[in-house]
């Protein structure tokens, strides 16, 4: 195991490094400076057919100064966050922004928008786990699937566990920190039968150890997901409604948020451009964050500029009710900030649920796709389309399972398109959502 990793201590020190910071490029003539600085040490194991493949013990740094010389903006970044190696940042950062052109929208963002409250958001549970006792849990679940008929052999078992600090600071006087930490632990097998070989895995992730999965009932998952897998066809060619598992209906959420994300906007790259106010998904729906959640998997107090983190209602009653914006494209685009520098956290939505064999009930015939592959989402024009994986449904219920088809369509036609919501909520990561249905995209496979 690495050495015991003092998160108070390193919280003091990095708090301590940022005001040095800001303080050296006051004296070097900075008119505003901003700090961040992190550090993370953690421990990860990976199995394989009963055999330990890798041992990983990990402990990184790093520190990156922004400062601002009139609107003339210089940064530079090290993974030393040493006294020495700081004075060398913030000097790199100085040269840099007396030859960088000016930008009207640089700058801190105001000093009256500043989280003044920073509580205790109970992110922090590390976990006193030995080398040994990480191959134990991962070979306990790796055994698991193992185990289970009709799996050939295992393509590994892994357990992650880390914790760590980051500390942001600025010449407002701001300076907040927070401690975290996040422990996973998953399993992939692979099966075969006279049709050939599948793979699939599953996993568990939370930010307290005492909330993950027994390593046994990972492991059963994951075997029952790729025996399930077994005999896949390729589906019928046509327009039919498609049924997104959970676990990639956070995906289609995710590509909403980056089409309102402000860098994409202030460079007219989103299909979302212009449309707030507008009706995007059905009245049902409605999407919001609450970046202050007690144990949530993205929770702060303060966003990467230090503002204040707000609930925001992203979609209300199926209208875009916000976009997502930091001080920088904020003043981009004319707005204020919505205390989303570094993303959106907690992504939770409002809509009837239903379950998920009402879903294929009312769909009838189409497909229940489980995986996506590929990257085919093109941000300004929405259109969407993916290789996928999953079962063919027929009369309301799973039929078979379906491979080496693809499904395409155009997000906001897709938004539109939502016909309801399962309750099969999967909440492994930032963004909680069931089981989307999507009344018609295209399906090519045979």
């Amino acid at each position: 195991m690495t050495q015991a990793f003092d998160a108070v201590a390193q919280q003091s020190l990095l708090e301590t490094r940022a005001e040095a910071a800001l303080a050296l490029a006051r004296r070097l003539g900075a008119d505003a400076c901003e700090v961040g600085a992190s550090v993370d040490q953690g421990v990860g194991v990976n199995v394989r057919e009963g055999e330990v493949e890798t041992v990983e013990l990990s402990r990184d740094q790093g520190i990156a100064v922004t400062v601002y010389v009139g609107q003339r903006k210089g940064s530079a970044s090290s993974t030393d966050a040493s006294e020495a190696s700081i004075q060398d940042v913030v000097e790199k950062a100085m040269a840099i922004a007396r030859y960088t052109g000016e930008d009207p929208a640089s700058g801190l963002a105001p000093a009256d928008l500043m989280a003044q409250e920073l509580p205790d958001l109970d992110v922090h549970h590390p976990w006193a786990l030995s080398t040994e006792e990480a191959v134990e849990l991962a070979l306990a679940c790796e055994n698991a699937g193992r185990g289970q008929a009709g799996i050939r052999s295992s393509d590994g078992a892994g357990l992650s566990s880390g914790e760590g600090v980051r500390v942001y600071a600025n010449s407002h006087g701001f300076l907040g920190s927070q401690r975290g930490s996040r422990h996973s632990l998953s399993c992939m097998l692979i099966a075969e039968d006279e049709h050939g070989m599948q793979r699939d895995y599953d996993y568990t992730s939370a930010r307290d150890p005492r909330e993950l999965l027994a390593p046994e009932a990972v492991g059963e998952s994951a075997a029952r997901r790729t025996l399930r897998r077994l005999g896949g066809q390729r589906p019928a060619t046509g327009r039919m409604p498609v049924l997104f598992d959970p676990s990639l209906a956070s995906g289609l959420v995710g590509s909403f948020l980056s089409a309102i994300a402000g860098g994409a906007l202030y460079r007219q790259s989103s299909f979302l451009c212009d449309r707030l106010g507008d009706a995007l998904f059905p009245e049902w729906f409605s999407l919001q964050e609450k970046p202050r959640l007690v144990r949530g998997m993205a929770s702060s107090a303060f966003d990467g500029d230090g503002v204040a983190t707000r609930d925001n209602v992203f979609i209300d009653q199926g209208r875009l009710a916000s976009y997502m914006l930091s001080a920088y494209s904020a003043r981009r685009l004319g707005m204020e900030t919505t205390g989303n520098a570094g993303g959106a956290r907690n992504l939770r939505l409002s809509a009837p649920l239903e379950s998920q064999e009402a879903l294929l009930a009312r769909m009838d015939r189409g497909v229940l796709v489980t995986e996506l592959m590929g990257q085919g989402v093109n941000g300004v024009t929405g259109d969407y389309s993916r290789g996928a994986a999953g079962f063919w449904v027929e009369n309301g219920r799973i039929q078979h399972p379906v491979e080496e088809f693809t499904i395409a369509g155009n997000l906001a036609t897709m938004f539109r398109g939502l016909v309801g919501v399962g309750d099969d909520i999967d909440t492994r990561g930032s963004i909680h959502t069931g089981s989307w249905l999507i009344d018609e995209m295209t399906v090519a496979g045979s």
